[in-house]
């Protein structure tokens, strides 16, 4: 809140910000327990962790990682899969649907290969182990981008943190938890916003308080090296 009222000009500091928020009752949004989206195949060959609760990378296009998610609409769901660059935090790849088959992560993950340029070969892509990143078909996609596989532990949020938390800030932000969408055209629309809000717009502390396709912008040689520093 702070850096976003200096940006527009404002003159303050963090502890009047904090006195103002507390003295007006303004806080963060908090989530419910979440619906549970992972359900694993035990048939599926096992694929190693590559990342091993490391979400850091000396550029764009080194590791991603994906979840997916739910959105309550009139007396059904739809189903948000995901694909984040970790150096950049923005999301390069979604896919939005009313089922949680596996062409749901293929189709996030093929928005992120196009969004990319094609050119990928040798990106880890880190999920849970959800049966539909542990698929055949999925393995496939992969293979043909060179995409190397990989995936946390079952039943750890630790093994997927970074997804996890742009999920939590979504819901926050989209009151997930408190809101049931009158129709799927409604739940796109808002989340088709929140997105371009998200890369375009939203401050991420990671990054210095810059959004992150501002971030990915600023990259230079020299921000590059910075960062592997």
């Amino acid at each position: 809140m702070t850096v976003e009222l200096r940006a527009r000009g404002v003159r303050v500091n963090r502890k009047r910000v904090e006195r103002i928020m507390r003295q007006r009752d303004v806080v963060g949004r908090h989530l419910r327990r979440r619906k549970r989206t992972t359900i694993p195949d035990p048939a599926a060959p096992p694929v190693p962790d590559l990342i091993g609760r490391d979400f850091t990378a000396t550029a764009p296009d080194q590791r991603w990682c994906g979840d997916i998610t739910y959105l309550r609409v009139g007396t059904g769901w739809l189903y948000l899969a995901t694909v984040i660059d970790i150096a950049t935090r923005r999301l390069i790849g979604w896919s939005i649907n009313t089922h949680m088959r596996t062409s749901l992560v293929i189709d996030a993950l093929a928005a992120a290969v196009a969004a990319r340029g094609g050119r990928v070969d040798g990106v880890i892509f880190h999920a849970d182990r959800g049966a539909q990143y542990g698929s055949g078909d999925f393995a496939d996609v992969c293979q043909r981008h060179g995409i190397r596989r990989s995936m946390g532990r079952i039943g750890s949020s630790y093994d997927n943190a970074l997804a996890e938390a742009f999920f939590a800030t979504l819901k926050r932000e989209l009151d997930v938890d408190h809101r049931r969408w009158a129709t799927e055209a409604d739940a796109r629309r808002d989340v088709f916003r929140w997105i371009a809000f998200y890369n375009h717009r939203r401050r991420h502390s990671a990054l210095g308080y810059l959004s992150p396709a501002d971030y990915e912008q600023a990259l230079t040689p020299t921000t590059l090296h910075q960062i592997a520093a």
